[in-house]
């Protein structure tokens, strides 16, 4: 059976679905993505938001309005009904792009997911970001293209990249020097771990089969 996944659509810059959601997948609007998922013809499980975006609360069977003045985002929040719902695998988007602090906000929320032992994956124009902690993640073997990491933690003990054209065994990385940036696929599987900390992963969205 195919993990099942909790589709978040929010109201940044959307680029379509790079995967459809399936029967047994969750599908939540952050405010104004529900517009983008009407255009498509999909059916949200659940809206969610202060809905500053749709200004107006919309009419749908499950919705939760948020106040304005809150703590989470509206995202975060959606997250957490998703975790209610039992999914552990979060697809993100409609969360790049526009306001660049929301693009932040998301990866921040990249990391809460993954301090909790869940995945989220952020989904942009050409790449995805997703984070890991104190975890391991392997790629297939792809013949070119830039691949990022960053350190999330003040410091990131144990890193190892292997199969890529800049290696790194045990090193540590710091969140003050970005020594990940721009590293590239050479046609050998891969794979980025780190023993303590967190790491975001910069790649490609023509490698989202490695998710």
């Amino acid at each position: 059976m195919s993990k099942r996944i909790c589709y978040i659509v929010g109201a940044g810059e959307f680029y379509g679905f790079d995967t459809l959601p399936k029967e047994q997948d969750f599908v939540i609007a952050a405010d104004g993505g529900l517009r983008y998922l009407e255009a498509k013809n999909i059916s949200a499980n659940l809206v969610i938001g202060d809905f500053d975006s749709l200004e107006d609360v919309p009419i749908h069977p499950n919705v939760i309005k948020l106040d304005c003045e809150k703590d989470d985002t509206d995202t975060l929040s959606a997250i957490k009904e998703g975790i209610k719902a039992g999914y552990d695998t979060f697809y993100l988007y409609g969360g790049t792009g526009g306001r660049t602090e929301h693009t932040l906000a998301n990866i921040q929320t990249l990391k809460k997911l993954s301090g909790q032992g869940k995945r989220g994956f952020l989904f942009g124009e050409d790449s995805i970001m997703t984070t890991i902690t104190n975890a391991k993640v392997d790629f297939s073997a792809h013949d070119g293209g830039y691949i990022s990491v960053f350190s999330l933690t003040d410091r990131s003990l144990g890193v190892n990249l292997k199969g890529l054209k800049y290696e790194l065994n045990e090193a540590t990385l710091t969140n003050d020097f970005p020594v990940g940036v721009s590293n590239e696929f050479v046609g050998k599987q891969s794979s980025i771990a780190v023993k303590d900390g967190t790491l975001l992963i910069v790649f490609p969205k023509a490698y989202k089969e490695d998710i």
